[in-house]
């Protein structure tokens, strides 16, 4: 990072005082798009997009190298289903039913790739139906579990990256993903994990993102206090139902092409649909830009876990450690590829983090 970028992050962070990047405020008119590599650099994203946090969108120029644009795809653009039985058809991989809701997320079950790949074809000569219901491959983790091939080269605007370095230095997991379905396929209303940025590239296909800037959401909870699985649903023009919806912007929308490559966030809540047979490579992370918003959002999800079970705080044995075991669950339990993390059973987010968050807050 050069001296002025330096110093504007410094400016930037000393106008925040600690508090959360990405005010509520009303949602932008439109997505950037950047055309050229060669006229935008890592400064240019720094102070554009990452500390500002607002979303843009990389034109196909800058994945045009990749390995898995070359070898996944088809002359037609289609996915290539026969190099990838070839190269992963024995793979083991996550795959959800996107006709089911379970909670605010989709359940899953795990198939290999060459019967899901099956299903795919069956699924189109169908008419893109099938008895099996609208099955999507979400969360496969191809470079923690297998030796890819040239698939990606990581761009150098993501490349400051903490949450996949620690769990590299682990080798244990990571959050480096590939999505692939047919038309039609979907991922409900969320928030990315830990308020963690991502990025999504469309090796394949085409994508519509609904986009809600942070502080949006809080207009969309129902009469409950619980937030929408589908942000299309005609269920939300139910004012009993969704008192606030009113107060709450219209949609950034967005549709992403082959190739292209999108910058979400932190803390931006969004869905995500599949219009064509669809492959993407999406990964979160987290560095200094978006770690205050991490660390605000699990204060929060430690907090409501306190106030839940305060009633047991002088009974329980340990109360305050139970409470931050707990709170992680609570992070994950509606988000895609919850099962998958290994910190449902306990394990901890950093070595120590339950200590530092016991001395922040008591």
């Amino acid at each position: 990072m050069d001296r002025e970028t330096r110093a504007f992050a410094e400016s930037h962070f000393q106008r925040l005082r600690g508090r959360p990047a990405g005010a509520v405020g009303a949602t932008p008119g439109r997505v950037d798009f950047i055309e050229s590599p060669d006229s935008f650099s890592y400064a240019d994203f720094f102070k554009g997009y990452l500390l500002p946090n607002v979303p843009c969108v990389f034109s196909s120029a800058f994945t045009e190298g990749w390995g898995s644009r070359r070898r996944w795809v088809t002359p037609g653009g289609k996915p290539d289903f026969e190099h990838l039985l070839r190269n992963y058809g024995d793979v083991v991989v996550p795959v959800a039913n996107c006709g089911v809701q379970e909670y605010n997320s989709n359940p899953k079950e795990h198939m290999l790739l060459r019967d899901y790949i099956s299903y795919w074809k069956d699924y189109i000569q169908g008419g893109y139906s099938s008895p099996r219901g609208c099955l999507y491959l979400k969360d496969w983790h191809l470079c923690r579990d297998s030796s890819a091939e040239d698939v990606f080269t990581l761009p150098v605007y993501f490349s400051s990256d903490w949450l996949n370095e620690y769990w590299d230095a682990l080798d244990v997991d990571d959050y480096r993903f590939i999505y692939m379905g047919p038309t039609g396929t979907w991922s409900p209303f969320h928030a990315d994990i830990f308020r963690s940025f991502s990025w999504s590239v469309n090796i394949c296909g085409r994508k519509k993102w609904f986009f809600f800037p942070p502080g949006q959401e809080e207009a969309l909870r129902d009469c409950h206090g619980g937030l929408p699985y589908d942000v299309t649903s005609p269920a939300l023009l139910d004012s009993r139902l969704y008192p606030m919806r009113k107060h709450c912007s219209p949609p950034l929308e967005l549709t992403q092409e082959a190739g292209e490559m999108v910058f979400v966030p932190s803390g931006w809540h969004h869905q995500v649909h599949n219009l064509e047979d669809t492959i993407s490579i999406n990964h979160n992370w987290v560095n200094g830009c978006n770690l205050a918003n991490m660390w605000h959002f699990l204060q929060q999800e430690l907090r409501a876990v306190q106030q839940e079970v305060s009633q047991w705080r002088d009974t329980m044995p340990d109360w305050h450690r139970h409470c931050q075991d707990w709170a992680l669950p609570t992070v994950h339990r509606h988000l895609p590829g919850a099962a998958s993390k290994p910190w449902l059973t306990g394990a901890p987010l950093w070595p120590g983090h339950h200590e530092v968050l016991l001395r922040d807050q008591f």
